[in-house]
Formats: C-alpha cells, sequence, structure tokens
C-alpha cells in the first residue's frame, strides 16, 4: 500500500516532466522521474514534510523542492494527495488557481 496518491494533473505534469528532458536525454528523464517517485514515498511515510507558502497559495497544500522542481501535495489526506510537480521557477499562485478545485 503506497503512502500516497497522484492526482490525474500531477501524473500528466510527471508526463510533461520526462518528455521535456527525454529531448535531450531519456535516461536522464528516468532518473528525474524515479527521484520524484523518491520523493512522494517519502511524503507519504512522513506526512508534513515541506513548507506552507500563504505567499503564494491559501490552499491548504505543502510544498517540497526536488531540484528545480516542487512537489505540491495535501498532507491532511490520508494516503497523501500529490496535487502537482511543477518548475519552481512558474508563476505558482496562477498554476494552483488553475489546478485546486476545492
Amino acid at each position: 500500500m503506497s503512502g500516497y496518491l497522484l492526482s490525474v494533473d500531477a501524473d500528466l505534469d510527471l508526463d510533461d516532466i520526462w518528455e521535456y528532458i527525454a529531448a535531450d536525454n531519456t535516461d536522464a528523464a528516468d532518473q528525474w522521474i524515479g527521484k520524484l517517485f523518491d520523493a512522494f514515498e517519502a511524503l507519504g511515510q512522513t506526512p508534513g514534510m515541506g513548507h506552507r507558502r500563504e505567499d503564494l497559495t491559501s490552499y491548504p497544500v505543502l510544498f517540497w523542492p526536488i531540484g528545480t522542481y516542487l512537489v505540491i501535495y495535501r498532507a491532511e489526506r490520508c494516503p497523501i494527495e500529490i496535487v502537482a510537480v511543477t518548475q519552481g521557477s512558474r508563476d505558482i499562485p496562477s498554476f494552483l488557481r488553475h489546478r485546486i478545485h476545492h
């Protein structure tokens, strides 16, 4: 039993990340996706890791950085829900407004 669920959108995020990296190097793409799944497992085992970003969103989500990516998840769910995986340089407030539905 896994300690996390991937939202449909987060699953699509992973596809996009893989495609983007794989355009240059498929091995690197596989390694990044592996790192992200390792992070999901760790978050599932220790919900609450990461931090709120009240400056970015009022949604009840936590942020956990993995390299240049941010894993955005709901820790109050059991199992936790991975809401999104995105570049940290993105306009996060706008991204989340389009992504999270109460």
